[in-house]
């Protein structure tokens, strides 16, 4: 999920040590890691072994197909295994507040997006704000595109997820130091590594594999990559998500 070309050789690292410690234990894991424009029928498939999903996908389209393994933990300054979106708006404006933002445009990287959609509009109305107040919306596409199209002028305001955030600081710096974060969300549990559904001990066994791979991984390639452990989530950590999207029903 966090796939930037300027970092894909560090995650192509990590897969191989995936695949390595996944088959150590008996799964038969691909020696190239799988890339597509779209990741829903991947993430659908019954021969899933591993995949990285966002918590909205999940509750909304997935937890009856899927097993969650656990969510990478980040260095971004938040519990481990959660996450949040910063509120970014270009550094010249007059927006200082959500409050500000009445006619503002909003853009968003999807429509099923828990850090670039939902908590957006969940901390409008955390704040007291009417389910109108943002009345221009664009579809971006990526977090990436909508880091760009703040800075371009072509939307006012943006959710960005915080690790991508801080992706962006490192490999999107003119853009980035073009915009002025004005929130932090509220955290949720970040983005879980998932698997077909799958018995508790192949879970597990998943899990272990992923802690191993993690572990073995050197200090450079941890860094590029942000990693900083492996939480043991469950579906449960997720519940809130879905309880908060389901009070946005007047919104969407």
């Amino acid at each position: 999920m966090y796939d930037w070309p300027e970092i894909r050789p560090a995650t192509d690292i990590y897969w191989n040590a995936l695949s390595e410690s996944l088959s150590d234990r008996g799964f038969l894991a691909p020696a190239a890691l799988t890339r597509t424009e779209d990741p829903v029928p991947l993430w659908q498939n019954p021969a899933l072994i591993l995949g990285q999903t966002c918590g909205l996908p999940f509750v909304e389209i997935l937890r009856h197909q899927v097993s969650i393994i656990g969510t990478p933990a980040y260095d971004i300054c938040c519990g481990a295994g959660s996450y949040f979106s910063v509120i970014v708006v270009r550094e010249e404006s007059d927006f200082r507040s959500l409050h500000d933002l009445a006619g503002a445009r909003f853009g968003f990287n999807d429509p099923l997006s828990q850090s670039g959609y939902a908590a957006f509009l969940y901390q409008l109305k955390s704040e007291g704000l009417p389910p109108d107040f943002i009345k221009r919306q664009k579809t971006t596409g990526s977090h990436r595109k909508s880091i760009q199209s703040v800075a371009s002028g072509e939307v006012d305001v943006a959710a960005i997820d915080a690790v991508t955030w801080e992706l962006a600081r490192r490999h999107e710096p003119a853009a980035a130091a073009r915009l002025r974060v004005i929130k932090h969300t509220d955290p949720t549990a970040g983005l879980p590594y998932i698997t077909a559904k799958r018995p508790r001990r192949d879970i597990d066994r998943i899990h272990r594999a992923v802690v191993d791979a993690m572990a073995s991984l050197d200090e450079g390639v941890r860094e590029e990559l942000l990693l900083m452990g492996f939480a043991a989530t469950t579906d449960d950590d997720y519940r809130i998500i879905k309880t908060r999207y389901d009070s946005l029903m007047p919104i969407r």
